[in-house]
């Protein structure tokens, strides 16, 4: 459980499945820690998370502050032990985590992905990817130490979260800062209110805001990396919250030179943290195919690199690769 490790949720889940899970929470609801008189969830940073929301929940919101996983189940006494525990923390800590509780019964997509063989199972999604994690109930102070950890490794890469609707300087890039460049049209509230305003709608899964926010930027500096990252994020999140996982990736199976069809399994490998998956897909796809097929392979890869930073090291040695295929 030491090891950073990547992950896949994927796979439709049919009418019935959906409605047995339904009920399923529904019961779990009636009989969680907060109805036997424990903290419950609260607003902001401690929210209960489903299959069906787990990617922006989850995965989307921890490019921007680090998420704990708390896997739980109503029948598990350890589990409303350390419950607790992590509520409490993640009350004090206002928003430097966020606290995201699964039912481990009512979600069997989200336990089949993580490997859940016991509970509780708490784990830290940083930056889209499982980045530490532990077993059974501990006492508070091994959870603190645990936690002083995990946003040890938050700042070494680089995510600085403040707390909610007061993000920190240092959490946005330019924020409290003069930036040349930008029009007067800015003027009025300033480079850095934008990139807050972006990082917010981000953080509480407002992608329409976001897009308009990191547009207004792109607009005045079009070359601005902060942007064109998060703009990119927008555009992952969209495409894959339209595709039907399970359906894209027998198309992609069947159909190794479509490259349209493995572009959208690349997606949802990207948004799932397994990013030189990703990569690897498209370059054998550009490996393997030639003309349109190729190109549009290339093309798609390419726009998977603007979401990261341009000296990340997975995008240098994809790009690398991709150099020596076309050359």
């Amino acid at each position: 459980m030491n090891q950073p490790r990547n992950f896949s949720l994927h796979g439709a889940v049919d009418l019935g499945a959906r409605q047995a899970a339904a009920q399923h929470r529904q019961r779990a609801a009636e009989h969680s820690p907060a109805a036997d008189g424990q903290p419950g969830p609260q607003s902001g940073f401690i929210i209960d998370v489903t299959d069906e929301t787990f990617n922006t929940d989850v995965v989307a919101r921890s490019r921007a502050v680090p998420v704990i996983l708390d896997l739980w189940a109503e029948w598990c006494g350890p589990c409303k032990q350390l419950g607790p525990i992590l509520e409490k923390l993640a009350a004090e800590a206002n928003g430097a985590f966020v606290l995201a509780r699964v039912d481990v019964d009512a979600n069997p997509q989200l336990s089949a992905a993580l490997q859940v063989q016991s509970i509780p199972m708490v784990v830290a999604v940083i930056a889209g990817q499982v980045a530490d994690g532990f077993l059974g109930a501990m006492p508070e102070q091994q959870v603190r130490q645990w936690l002083g950890q995990v946003m040890q490794v938050t700042e070494q890469l680089g995510l600085r979260p403040g707390h909610p609707g007061e993000p920190a300087a240092e959490a946005v890039p330019g924020a409290g800062q003069a930036m040349p460049g930008y029009p007067d049209a800015l003027d009025d509230f300033g480079p850095g209110a934008v990139y807050a305003e972006a990082q917010q709608a981000m953080e509480r899964g407002d992608l329409d805001a976001a897009a308009a926010a990191f547009e207004k930027i792109l607009a005045a500096s079009p070359a601005d990396p902060v942007a064109t990252m998060g703009l990119g994020q927008v555009g992952l999140i969209r495409r894959v919250e339209a595709y039907d996982q399970a359906a894209a990736r027998r198309a992609a199976d069947s159909r190794p030179d479509d490259a349209e069809a493995q572009a959208r399994v690349a997606d949802i490998d990207l948004a799932m943290g397994r990013i030189e998956a990703a990569f690897e897909r498209l370059l054998e796809t550009i490996k393997n195919t030639s003309g349109d097929e190729r190109d549009t392979a290339r093309k798609h890869l390419v726009g998977l690199f603007e979401i990261f930073p341009p000296k990340d090291p997975r995008v240098a040695k994809a790009r690398t690769r991709l150099s020596s295929l076309l050359f």
